[in-house]
């Protein structure tokens, strides 16, 4: 009988210690719902083991990355990564995943559309989903980060918001500033697409030609590269289209000026072959380029008027630029020394 107790017993203590340890493991282990599906907005996103000041890196995820949301508290997002990690992170480090398909729309459009120019951008600047500081913010980009510049969009200026990226500085009411989708190269063989304030964009224009546009009053918008003239029988040497403005920025036209650079073997420097001053372009400028070194080359572009817009087209063969008559016959050039 007492043998029989003392079994009992043990069986009863054992039985109270798989519930406590049940109990233990539902309470650290169970796998929390979601409250929703964001991605990482940043290119490098820390998660850290609380919300409070005091507190630990846990993990370090990439942009782009597949998290659920756990809860929120002020600013800051629990997370729980693919891989079961669990951090927390900066509400601003998170797209939601209604804004990460758009951006993904918005990368796809900007796949198929053609280059205007090629830049990079001068400082720590906001990429947005859409022109104007108060769209949703996709990412911010660091300074010197290569950019491909696709199409022009004047906003008004209005309020905004002090987020600490150079593109939500303050700025005068009334006024009108150009933005600008691009496709930021943020990494090997990674582009992200969106929406730049233009003033933060620098223009990899090849020297001289940002001099000879200074020189000439021209703030450049947008510049192609036409064709290649062989020089020596050798070295090809490429000539260029640049438009761009007068004033200021936030004009109706992408561009009024335009002037074609090409190669003057005999001084050996670029000269001004053509310039046309009577334009209100817009942009894109859809280029057909040259088969063969020097070959002919023809662009054209919608030009804005009062009664809706018409296509110009022009041809250029070897240093002659001309543009096209409606029947099919080149006008006359404008050239300029």
């Amino acid at each position: 009988m007492q043998a029989r107790n003392a079994m009992r017993k043990v069986l009863i203590g054992l039985a109270v210690l798989l519930i406590i340890g049940a109990a233990a493991y539902l309470r650290y282990h169970h796998t929390k719902e979601p409250i929703e599906v964001g991605y990482a907005g940043n290119r490098e996103v820390t998660l850290w083991s609380t919300s409070a000041q005091v507190r630990e890196p846990v993990a370090t995820i990439n942009y782009g990355e597949k998290l659920d949301v756990l809860q929120r508290f002020q600013d800051q997002v629990q997370v729980r990564t693919t891989n079961g990690t669990t951090g927390w992170i900066p509400d601003r480090d998170l797209l939601s995943a209604d804004l990460w398909q758009t951006s993904k729309d918005l990368e796809k459009r900007g796949a198929a559309m053609p280059v205007e120019a090629v830049g990079h951008t001068k400082v720590l600047s906001n990429l947005h989903i859409a022109p104007g500081r108060d769209s949703l913010r996709i990412r911010q980009l660091n300074k010197d980060v290569p950019l491909e510049v696709l199409e022009r969009q004047p906003v008004s200026v209005a309020s905004v918001k002090a987020t600490g990226a150079a593109d939500d500085s303050s700025a005068a009411s009334g006024k009108k500033e150009d933005w600008w989708l691009v496709r930021a190269h943020i990494a090997d063989q990674t582009t992200i697409t969106g929406w730049l304030v233009r003033r933060f964009i620098d223009l990899d224009v090849p020297a001289p030609l940002p001099d000879y546009a200074s020189s000439a009053g021209m703030r450049i918008v947008a510049w192609l590269e036409l064709n290649r003239v062989a020089v020596a029988g050798k070295t090809l040497k490429p000539q260029y289209l640049l438009v761009g403005t007068h004033g200021a920025e936030g004009q109706p036209c992408d561009f009024s000026l335009m002037r074609v650079y090409t190669w003057g073997e005999k001084k050996e420097r670029y000269e001004t072959a053509f310039v046309e001053s009577d334009v209100c372009g817009k942009l894109p400028i859809k280029l057909q380029k040259a088969t063969t070194p020097g070959g002919e080359v023809k662009f054209e572009f919608e030009n804005l008027t009062g009664k809706g817009s018409e296509p110009r087209t022009y041809v250029m063969r070897q240093t002659v630029v001309r543009r096209v008559r409606e029947g099919g016959e080149p006008k006359p050039h404008k050239r300029k020394r």
